[in-house]
Parts: structure tokens; sequence; C-alpha cells
């Protein structure tokens, strides 16, 4: 018979799994996230078979209702991962909470959604990933897809916009200026770009604000992977009003390949009328410096179907990936 154990603490989880173990989750991992409740189920010979966080405080709230989400999310098949979320929705109704969302790791500023189509395309840098079988955990116990995500590659860097050049102009006159993050005052930057991310990505879909502190240690974690002519940053008057982070694709290293890709990872501008392309002109430039470099393709990472960055990368980039995140109504709101 199967077992269901609660662990309260990072000390618990090192005492009640095995760091050999496939489905074991780092203790350092369950700090950092802080979830409510971390739970695993055993098998009837002590053996990991799945595993979940969950969290049902200071969560985002959805068309009003109290999400709890479902994270940290493995299971060896599906019998073992229904089981598991089975129970994790029946918990977090009783927290009161009258939908269920997963997987994500207590918000989107960390792991979340799932592959749902693979395509041909090897994993990328930075690229969350899942067994095949993992959406069906959750399509069986009754969880819908709530939100889409796509990554899409564009092979051809020498493609050009034909608009660029005027938003170039007309944004230069504004005194917009774009530079690449500069390696002796990186820190400086990343607080430039937290504070663009912070205006730009609060209208997204499950957004919940992030402390400058995590989001720095986050980025922070970044530098050593970094080309830093790859991270642009628009300013006016010394202000910054957007940027793009693209990395190189270290996983083709990993594969004994030569990198010749770039991830595009995230694109964000302050909401300004009167700064309108700027987006365009962002991607464009880093595309561009990109193919100065020698790299070949760029690859436009996870982007939610219906953001403004899915619009701008139609322009140059077919779908490689798709991805979601699901949902389940649990009961009346509260």
């Amino acid at each position: 018979m199967d077992c269901l154990l609660f662990a309260s603490t990072p000390t618990d989880l090192e005492r009640r799994q095995s760091p050999a173990d496939p489905l074991s989750l780092d203790p350092a991992t369950l700090r950092r996230d802080a979830p409510d409740q971390h739970w695993m189920l055993r098998g009837e010979r002590g053996e990991l078979r799945a595993r979940c966080s969950l969290w049902w405080t200071r969560t985002p709230s959805l068309l009003g209702h109290r999400l709890g989400l479902i994270g940290h999310y493995a299971a060896r098949d599906v019998a073992a991962g229904g089981l598991l979320l089975e129970r994790a929705c029946r918990e977090l109704a009783r927290r009161r909470c009258s939908v269920a969302v997963g997987p994500m790791d207590g918000s989107t500023w960390r792991r979340y959604r799932l592959v749902t189509e693979r395509g041909g395309e090897p994993t990328f840098f930075l690229e969350p990933d899942n067994p095949d079988d993992w959406p069906d955990h959750f399509l069986a116990l009754g969880f819908q897809a709530v939100a889409h995500y796509i990554s899409a590659v564009n092979s051809d860097l020498g493609r050009e916009d034909p608009r660029v050049s005027h938003i170039a102009e007309r944004l230069s006159a504004q005194g917009i200026r774009i530079r690449p993050l500069d390696p002796q005052r990186a820190e400086d930057d990343l607080r430039r770009i937290y504070a663009v991310s912070a205006v730009s990505f609060r209208n997204n879909f499950l957004y919940t604000p992030i402390p400058e502190a995590d989001f720095l240690a986050q980025y922070r974690a970044l530098l050593p992977a970094l080309r830093p002519e790859l991270v642009l940053i628009a300013e006016a008057a010394d202000q910054p009003v957007g940027f793009v982070f693209a990395v190189p694709d270290l996983k083709q290293a990993e594969r004994g390949r030569r990198v010749d890709t770039v991830v595009v990872k995230t694109l964000a501008v302050l909401p300004d009328r009167a700064r309108v392309g700027l987006g365009s002109l962002l991607l464009a430039a880093c595309q561009d410096t990109a193919r100065q470099l020698g790299y070949t393709r760029a690859i436009h990472a996870l982007m939610h179907e219906r953001n403004a960055s899915r619009n701008l990368s139609r322009r140059y980039a077919q779908p490689m990936r798709r991805y979601a995140l699901f949902a389940k109504t649990l009961g009346a709101r509260p």
C-alpha cells in the first residue's frame, strides 16, 4: 500500500529521501521556494513514487478564485501521480482554495508549466523539461489547460523587420539609447532590469511580485553564462525603459556541439504609447548582435501565446515546442 509522507522542513526532507533517488528534491530548493507543505508518496518497499509541494498562502488570484498551487511535481507513473494529485487537491480544498493550478513552484518567477508538444528540437539552456506522460497525470484527474506557451526558433538571423529602421530613428529622436550590460556594474544593471520587469510583467497571467533581492539572486546566478553584448538595456535620460536578456544555448556544449544558438529569455518594456516599437527594436538589435558574434539561430523562449512578445516573435520565428499550465476547480469560491 502506498504511504504518503509530509516533510515540513528541508531537514525533514533530507531525512525522508535518498539523494540518489532520481525523484528526490534538493532541500535547498525547498528552502528557497518555501511551500506551505511538501508531500512524498512512497511504495511498499519505501521507494519514492511521487512528490509535490503545495502553496495556499500568498498565491495569485484568478477571476475571484483563491488559488492553490501544486509544484515541485514528479511522479514515476500516472497511477502514482494521480494518487498524489488527488490528495493534494483534497488538501487545497480543505485550505479553502477553489482552484488548483499546476505545476507551478510557488510563482511564475520559478519553474512552472509542462511540455505538451515536444517537436524535434533538443532541450535548450534554461528550458524546463519533463517526461512526456506528465501532462496526462493532470488530465486524468480532471485538470484542464488554463494557459498555453510557445518556444519558437529563428534559423535566419539575417532576416530583417522593415519597420525597425523607422522605429530606431523615432526613438533615437526621443533620446532613447540602447546599450549592452556593463560587466563592471552588473549588479546595478540587474537592478535596472528588475525595475522594468516589476512594472512590465505585473499584468501577466498569474503574476505575483518578487522582492528585488530574490530577483537579483536568480539573475546573478546567470552572470557566468552571459555574453554581455546579448543583454541590451534601453534607457531614456539614464532611466531604464526596456531590456532584452539573451544567453548562449549552453546545452549545445553539453551535447558536444558548437554553440551556434542564443536563447532570448526575456523581453520587456515599460508601457508608454510614445515608445511603441521599442520591443521590436530590442529584439532586432539582439538578433543582429548575435549574428555579428557568429551565432546562426535564436530561440524565443517560453512565450505566453497571447503576450506581446509572441506577436514580435512571429515576424522571425517558427514554433518549435508547446507547453501548458493546468487548473482544476475544487469547489465554490470562498
